[in-house]
C-alpha cells in the first residue's frame, strides 16, 4: 500500500477571469505550502465559460486523478451558471478529457442558475461515486443548498439530481465538504443563518444528515466559506482550511474529534502567499510529490 505522506493543494486565486483557473501547491506537512508553476495556472480551460472556480481534486478507485470545478465567470454575475467542468489525469501533470456537465438537461434543474463548488465522494454502500454541489434554481423557493447525483464513470449519471441537505435555518447552506471517519459521514458546510462553518452527520453518504445542537464548528472571528478538511498523515489530527472571503486570506483550524476545533496560529502555517480562494487538498505519495516539483518547478 502506497504511503500518502505529502499534500497537493488545488485552488483558484480570484474573481478576475485570468484568476478563475486551476492552480497547484504542494506540502510536506499539510501546513506549509509551496506554489507550483510560479503560482500560474496548470490547466487552461477551453470549454464552457472558460473560467473555473472551486476546483476539487481527487483520486478514484482505479488510481486515476480527476478535477471537478465550477464552470463560471463571476463577471457574468453570481446567478449565471448551470454547469460543472471536469478533467482526468494519470500522472497529475497531463490533464485531458475536458468536459462540461450541464444541469439544464434535467427537468428538476432545467432552470439552474447556480451550480457551485462540486465535490465527489465514493459511496461504499452504493458502489458508485456521489457528486454533490451547491445549487439553486431561479424558479423555486429553495435557497442555495446542497444537491447530489450519482455516476459510475464520470461520463454519464445513474440518477437524477436530488436535494442532499438543507439547513434547519432555511437559509443558504453551501460549499459542502464530506469526509468519512469511523463509518460516519461528516458534512461541513457554510451556513448563512449561523454565519460560519457547521457540521451535520450521517451513516450514509447521501444522508439524511443530522444537525446536532450547537453545530457551528468554525472558530474564526470573521466571515468564512470554501471549507476543506483533511487528515494530517501519521496523526489523529484533521485540519480545516477556509477562505476569509471578505477580509481576505485563509484561516486554519484543527481537531481530533471532528467537532471541537482550535485555531492554528498564523505563524504555524504558510498558505496565504498563494492568494488562494476555495480549493481542496489531496494526499499524495513522495514519488508524486517529487514528480510534480520536478515538472512544474524545473
Amino acid at each position: 500500500m502506497k504511503i500518502m505522506s505529502n499534500y497537493l493543494f488545488c485552488y483558484f486565486t480570484g474573481n478576475r477571469p485570468e484568476e478563475e483557473s486551476v492552480h497547484f501547491a504542494v506540502s510536506k506537512d499539510g501546513y506549509n505550502f509551496e506554489a507550483l508553476n510560479e503560482n500560474k495556472p496548470v490547466i487552461h480551460q477551453t470549454k464552457g465559460k472558460k473560467s473555473s472556480r472551486d476546483p476539487f481534486i481527487f483520486r478514484d478507485n482505479d488510481n486515476v486523478f480527476h478535477i471537478i470545478a465550477t464552470d463560471m465567470r463571476c463577471h457574468d454575475g453570481w446567478n449565471s451558471n448551470n454547469s460543472m467542468v471536469m478533467w482526468d489525469s494519470k500522472d497529475l501533470i497531463n490533464w485531458e478529457n475536458e468536459r462540461i456537465f450541464d444541469f439544464s438537461q434535467f427537468e428538476n434543474t432545467k432552470n439552474a442558475d447556480r451550480v457551485w463548488a462540486p465535490q465527489v465522494i465514493y459511496d461504499d454502500d452504493k458502489k458508485e461515486y456521489m457528486i454533490y454541489w451547491s445549487h439553486s434554481n431561479k424558479d423555486d423557493e429553495l435557497p442555495t443548498i446542497l444537491w447530489y447525483i450519482y455516476t459510475k464513470d464520470f461520463k454519464s449519471f445513474t440518477t437524477k439530481p436530488k436535494v442532499l441537505f438543507k439547513p434547519k435555518g432555511n437559509l443558504a447552506g453551501i460549499d459542502g465538504d464530506i469526509v468519512k471517519k469511523d463509518n460516519k459521514y461528516y458534512l461541513y458546510y457554510a451556513d448563512e443563518k449561523k454565519d460560519g462553518i457547521c457540521c451535520a452527520v450521517s451513516h450514509k453518504a447521501s444522508g439524511p444528515y443530522e444537525e446536532f445542537e450547537n453545530n457551528k464548528v468554525s472558530v474564526a472571528n470573521t466571515k468564512v466559506e470554501g471549507n476543506c478538511i483533511y487528515k494530517i498523515s501519521g496523526t489523529q489530527k484533521y485540519v480545516m482550511i477556509m477562505d476569509k472571503f471578505v477580509e481576505g486570506g485563509y484561516f486554519m483550524q484543527e481537531t481530533e474529534d471532528m467537532f471541537n476545533f482550535k485555531k492554528v496560529d498564523d505563524n504555524r502555517f504558510k498558505i496565504n502567499h498563494l492568494h488562494p480562494r476555495h480549493g481542496s487538498v489531496l494526499h499524495i505519495t513522495e514519488e508524486e510529490y517529487c514528480k510534480l516539483k520536478k515538472h512544474f518547478n524545473n
